[in-house]
């Protein structure tokens, strides 16, 4: 197993770089290779950085924010109907305290998980397949939209960071066909009663390639190369991108995945992350092309699936469970959480 990076190679920024990826659709390669060159300048630096120019229909984004809303605004009873642990493909609703990171810290939120559905039941896994949809007029039509117009983002992202890697621009997106990417529509809901000292969301990197996040309110802090917590302001008509822990390992560590977490809130806050990974049953390893005598692999590789349904298990609840009565068991190799990222050496409070 791939230790964690003892040291961050991320800057002491104060603040996260913006970058405009509108050139990553233009038909001319120089506009391409250029954003691509800012988008891995920002990877490289931070791990963690804004985006302008995406794209995505500002309708489609208000439909997704009604719709959420009006889902975690029914009873709980309502809500349970749905409960993830009634999926076989990590689907539904996700209740508070369903979560734990590796700080064992209970998150002060409630969740509902959807992925990516392929068109043929045959590849179905844990990880993927049909999605539970509540029966709420409107709700799959206004998620489903929003889904592919970011996934669609997202293969624009795929293309700039394998440039910013000096590959081919297809290299990533050859193995994005049917992959287990997953949105959550998040809901942190506000008490001035829960303690100070309970977060959002604890400590932790995201498992995929990549993560575009839409947040609703402030309350997100990033961990940046000096140790230090930073926070993540909102910036309007902007999403936020973040490395995960397998573009870490495809990058060799070029491109690190940044310890991140949610504080307290300051009041009611939605948070809509896309985790964007490649096909389920793809040999993540890093990229031959990155690798020399003087610059060897630093990680030993991994089943995309595998390595998502592993993280996930030693996360949620209900899983767990299964782990425990020998239901279900983790993929040899399987690594522990928070193998990947700068973890500091001395645990950051929450």
């Amino acid at each position: 197993m791939a230790p964690p990076v003892s040291r961050s190679p991320h800057t002491a920024f104060k603040t996260l770089p913006l970058v405009d990826v509108a050139p990553l659709r233009s038909s001319v390669p120089e506009e391409r290779q250029a954003a691509a060159r800012a988008l891995g300048k920002a990877a490289r630096e931070a791990g963690f950085f804004y985006i302008t120019g995406h794209g995505v229909d500002p309708a489609l984004i208000e439909g997704l924010k009604r719709a959420t809303a009006e889902f975690f605004a029914q009873p709980l009873e309502y809500k349970l109907r749905h409960y993830i642990g009634r999926s076989s493909n990590h689907s539904g609703y996700v209740p508070e305290g369903e979560e734990e990171f590796a700080s064992a810290t209970v998150d002060h939120k409630e969740a509902y998980d959807l992925g990516f559905e392929p068109a043929d039941p045959n590849l179905r896994r844990p990880m993927l397949g049909a999605n539970q949809w509540p029966d709420l007029p409107g709700f799959r039509e206004a998620i489903k939209a929003y889904y592919d117009a970011v996934f669609e983002l997202s293969r624009s992202l795929f293309r700039g960071f394998a440039l910013a890697l000096g590959l081919a621009e297809d290299a990533f997106l050859r193995q994005v066909n049917n992959p287990p990417s997953q949105l959550r529509l998040v809901h942190y809901p506000y008490d001035p009663d829960v303690p100070q000292d309970r977060p959002g969301i604890g400590a932790h990197t995201d498992y995929e390639c990549f993560t575009v996040l839409l947040p609703t309110a402030p309350g997100l802090e990033v961990l940046n190369g000096a140790g230090e917590w930073i926070d993540v302001p909102l910036v309007e008509g902007a999403f936020v991108i973040n490395i995960g822990d397998m573009l870490e390992l495809l990058s060799n560590g070029a491109f690190v995945a940044t310890s991140h977490r949610v504080r307290k809130v300051a009041e009611e806050r939605y948070s809509f992350p896309l985790f964007c990974a490649l096909d389920y049953d793809t040999l993540v390893a890093p990229v031959a092309e990155l690798l020399d005598p003087g610059t060897p692999s630093r990680y030993q590789p991994l089943v995309c699936g595998e390595h998502l349904f592993a993280q996930t298990a030693q996360t949620f609840g209900y899983l767990k469970r299964r782990l425990e009565s020998g239901e279900l068991t983790l993929p040899e190799g399987s690594k522990g959480l928070s193998s990947f990222g700068y973890q500091p050496r001395q645990e950051v409070q929450s």
